[in-house]
């Protein structure tokens, strides 16, 4: 590979991190924010199972993304995702769990202006929507779970020292969900970006052919692994502990909820399932999975009465949510001048 093409791969690389800094918290942060899994085994298992979605299931979501604007430089693919990146940065160090989702379709926007290409409308709306049908689809999915527990909680008579041992396993089985759902849908805001400009080459490793497509997602979900290991404990504090106040049983029904909706928007054998017959299926695009995380944890509230939520802190996720896209929008239009005017990079062909 090209060193200028390796070197502006860092921007994706950088992006993959945040994704695991941030949104990994999300799939684990109310198991190990009611401490019934320890934080070494949820990032292991995050790493894995990331990594796994990515390779085997990333492109579906990552076609839907490039709908809004296909980035056909490498130069702009490194600003794009760096500036995206950056917005994630700050709000995560924040301790808000923002979306990477609405940063690299802002950092998109930002480019499809900067370049006079067109913006995708049918695209774009497709995923905007998302932002608002997300979360309350996963409150929705929250609160049928909910009932459904505790409907079987109530009929089955287990002791507490093995209802605890379930409930374990059961934050683990959701967690390995979560982690796969993540990478299979998200993982498109890591390398979406690059695949029009990607510099690798199918290579054959041991007998096994990798296309370029397939090198970019396991490159993406190595440096979400790097993330999950290195930044994600504050995050998951703030979704685990803060937010709302949940039991270890509900922690489980947050967990299953949020992998449910990321996989029902990145499951290409779904699509074709529910097409084949006739039915409304889900569009494939990178949707907020933060926004699922605390649609879910409201889902549950609500079915316990919406006592006990932080609204504050709600209402500050909230001004994170519509801050992003806007913030990410803006420095990768005035980045994406920089790198043309004075580092003198072509940014679009």
């Amino acid at each position: 590979m090209d060193p200028t093409g390796l070197l502006f791969l860092t921007s994706g690389l950088y992006m993959g991190w945040s994704l695991g800094a941030n949104d990994a918290a999300n799939i684990f942060g109310t198991a190990v924010g009611t401490r019934m899994v320890r934080f070494r085994t949820a990032a292991v298992i995050c790493a894995l199972f990331i990594t796994l979605g990515a390779v085997l299931s990333g492109r579906g979501a990552a076609g839907g993304l490039t709908d809004v604007g296909a980035v056909n430089a490498l130069a702009g693919s490194f600003v794009v995702s760096a500036t995206a990146a950056l917005t994630v940065t700050i709000m995560t160090r924040a301790g808000l769990p923002v979306s990477t989702t609405q940063a690299i379709v802002g950092a998109i926007v930002g480019w499809n202006l900067f370049s006079g290409m067109p913006t995708n409308p049918e695209a774009l709306t497709t995923i905007v929507a998302t932002w608002i049908y997300g979360p309350i689809l996963g409150a929705l999915i929250a609160l049928i779970l909910f009932y459904i527990v505790r409907y079987v909680l109530s009929r089955v008579k287990v002791h507490l020292i093995r209802l605890d041992r379930y409930t374990r396993t059961a934050l683990i089985l959701a967690g390995v969900f979560g982690a796969y759902s993540l990478g299979a849908n998200n993982m498109a805001n890591v390398v979406g970006v690059f695949l029009e400009a990607s510099p690798f080459r199918p290579v054959t490793v041991f007998g096994v052919t990798l296309s370029g497509e397939q090198q970019l997602f396991a490159l993406g979900g190595i440096a979400a692994s790097v993330g999950v290991a290195t930044y994600s404990q504050r995050v998951m504090s703030t979704v685990g502990a803060e937010l709302y106040k949940l039991s270890p049983v509900t922690a489980f029904i947050v967990i299953a909820s949020t992998a449910t909706v990321l996989f029902l928007f990145a499951s290409e054998g779904l699509e074709a399932w529910l097409q084949a017959r006739g039915l409304p299926s889900f569009p494939l695009v990178p949707v907020s999975q933060s926004q699922a995380a605390v649609g879910s944890i409201i889902g549950v509230s609500l079915a316990r009465g919406g006592r006990n939520l932080n609204w504050r802190l709600l209402g500050n996720i909230v001004v994170g949510w519509v801050a992003t896209p806007t913030a990410a929008g803006l420095l990768s239009y005035l980045a994406l001048f920089f790198m043309q005017n004075v580092f003198l990079q072509q940014v679009y062909v």
